[in-house]
């Protein structure tokens, strides 16, 4: 049996599983793992961005609308996080994105834990851990940052 390139002897070594049958259990589980990382990634990143336009988008519309002589127009409504500026929210929205970046590489490196558990069972965990903390720290961040950049005079 052992003829053929290197190459295709390790392509067989690779399908053969070194003849071990319950390797294709653990192939199985780092699929749905993979499967479940890009999941929860993506539920975070997406509830994360929404939570995001609560900062940008009053910062952006914010100089429309606004009557002579009045400090805010009606879209002032819409700045629910009260950011100081328009300036120093955008600035803060930026510097939360480029850190939560970089705290989600360890997670995209790590991985999200296969558990053999029901689909509804884990579909609910995922939303209420990533989801919900993908609507909530948006929030505490990009305010914190505000807050910090407002102190130190940057915007």
């Amino acid at each position: 049996m052992n003829t053929g390139t290197v190459a295709a002897r390790e392509a067989g070594n690779m399908v053969d599983l070194d003849s071990d049958p319950t390797k294709l259990i653990e192939i199985v589980e780092i699929g749905k793992a993979l499967l479940m990382t890009r999941g929860s990634l993506t539920t975070f990143s997406i509830a994360n961005d929404v939570a995001k336009y609560f900062a940008i988008i009053p910062a952006i519309f914010a100089v429309f609308y606004i009557a002579p002589g009045q400090t805010s127009g009606p879209l002032q409504a819409l700045n629910i996080m009260h950011l100081a500026t328009p300036q120093s929210a955008i600035l803060s929205a930026i510097i939360f994105n480029a850190l939560i970046i970089v705290a989600l590489i360890p997670l995209s490196l790590r991985g999200v834990r296969y558990r053999a558990v029901g689909a509804g069972a884990l579909l609910g965990r995922n939303l209420l851990v990533y989801g919900l903390g993908g609507l909530v720290a948006p929030f505490v961040g990009i305010k914190a940052i505000d807050m910090a950049i407002t102190a130190l005079g940057l915007a």
